[in-house]
């Protein structure tokens, strides 16, 4: 099971190698990590998809809030926040016919195209997991070159 782990730490130097020693030393995976600062410059955001199930969960949250550096630490549950995603795709296109049908596609996902080549367009896309999947799934018909994904943010609800 997917987990969407929120860790508010101090901005300092080490916290993220800490951090990433805690899954690595106990053999946990992360899928996704993203780091940036807050609105506060003292203070960083670590948004962590990992797997496991919840007893796994329970052990990673214990873990990190006992870490000096960490503020606090959520465990966001279904429903219970806001995430979203920034992936950039290059995409093939051979001809003019298929150059139209990518801007169609990425005019319905409401997509930018921020690079235009002879035989690519280049699509930045934001949005959750589901929305960011369906049209990386439409593009590969095309011919997808090049892909690099941000990992998921996220914020709570309340």
């Amino acid at each position: 099971m997917r987990h969407t782990i929120s860790v508010l730490v101090e901005n300092k130097f080490g916290v993220l190698t800490r951090i990433a020693g805690l899954f690595s030393g106990r053999g946990y995976n992360i899928d996704t990590l993203n780091v940036a600062p807050t609105q506060n410059p003292d203070t960083s955001r670590m948004t962590i998809v990992t797997r496991g199930d919840d007893a796994t969960l329970e052990q990673i949250v214990k873990q990190l809030n006992k870490l000096v550096d960490v503020l606090k630490v959520d465990d966001f549950r279904e429903n219970e926040y806001v995430d979203r995603e920034l992936v950039l795709v290059k995409v093939g296109v051979a001809n003019a016919q298929v150059r139209a049908e990518v801007m169609q596609i990425t005019d319905v996902f409401r997509c930018k195209i921020v690079d235009v080549q002879p035989k690519s367009l280049t699509i930045e896309i934001t949005g959750d997991e589901g929305k960011v999947g369906k049209f990386l799934e439409l593009m590969s018909q095309f011919g997808i070159l090049d892909v690099t994904r941000t990992g998921k943010v996220a914020l709570p609800r309340n």
